[in-house]
């Protein structure tokens, strides 16, 4: 029975030292997160996984790192499977903020807008959060609206092709050639031309119009890169 005991003890101190091991690593790599050094950090947090694999805060952590580096897929992998583990009801608002940032760095839509609208749920003031979910929105519509201009488009082509099949069958049938051919003639005659100042002024029409589209895009991506990350690591 003693032994029994004294083994059980032994486990709680082991268990004890590679708690505190573990926790250290993470104050390292905090430090180096808010240096900059977001390479050490990922280094130092991977390391604190492997002492507790399943710590919410590494893992968070970890995410936040790997999102500075450019990584948003293996920050998302990461960090994805922590939501459901977190009780800390501001914690997981975070989480869901953080995968909607995520999801925006590879230009998925709709996922992202899914994540801020869960962190939403359970932090409804965040204005932060709000602002990204409506740019996430905003660019959600934008591809959508491509999405389906290409799908009318190649929608004309096929019946812009089935138009000239049928034009070409009705030619063939048609006894009168010197007509069709007048009518071809008609057709291929080239556009008025335009005289080289007017020419130069619908082009410059355009480019400030592009220009003007161009600096409000930047405006707002600027406004939304402000403040779309959770900074404070855990």
């Amino acid at each position: 029975m003693r032994g029994f005991i004294l083994t059980i003890i032994f486990a709680f101190l082991i268990n004890t030292a590679w708690s505190q091991v573990e926790k250290g690593e993470i104050r390292s790599g905090n430090s180096a997160y808010k240096k900059g050094n977001y390479q050490k950090a990922e280094i130092d947090y991977r390391r604190a996984l492997e002492r507790s694999p399943n710590s919410i805060q590494a893992k968070y952590n970890l995410g936040n790192a790997l999102y500075k580096l450019n990584n948003a897929p293996e920050a998302e992998k990461v960090l994805a499977p922590v939501a459901d583990s977190v009780i800390d009801k501001g914690m997981k608002a975070d989480v869901f903020h953080n995968i909607g940032n995520f999801n925006l760095a590879q230009k998925k839509y709709k996922e992202s807008v899914d994540s801020y609208k869960n962190s939403l749920r359970i932090r409804p003031g965040d204005m932060q959060t709000k602002s990204n979910l409506a740019y996430a929105q905003k660019m959600l519509k934008n591809e959508q609206d491509k999405q389906k201009k290409d799908q009318n488009k190649d929608q004309n082509k096929d019946q812009d092709k089935d138009d000239k099949k049928d034009q070409n069958k009705d030619q063939n049938k048609d006894p009168n050639k010197d007509q069709n051919k007048e009518n071809k003639d008609k057709q291929q005659q080239p556009p008025p031309k335009i005289t080289p100042q007017a020419a130069q002024q619908m082009l410059q029409a355009i480019q400030n119009k592009e220009k003007e589209t161009q600096e409000k895009v930047n405006k707002e991506k600027v406004k939304v890169l402000e403040g779309r990350q959770k900074e404070k690591n855990w």
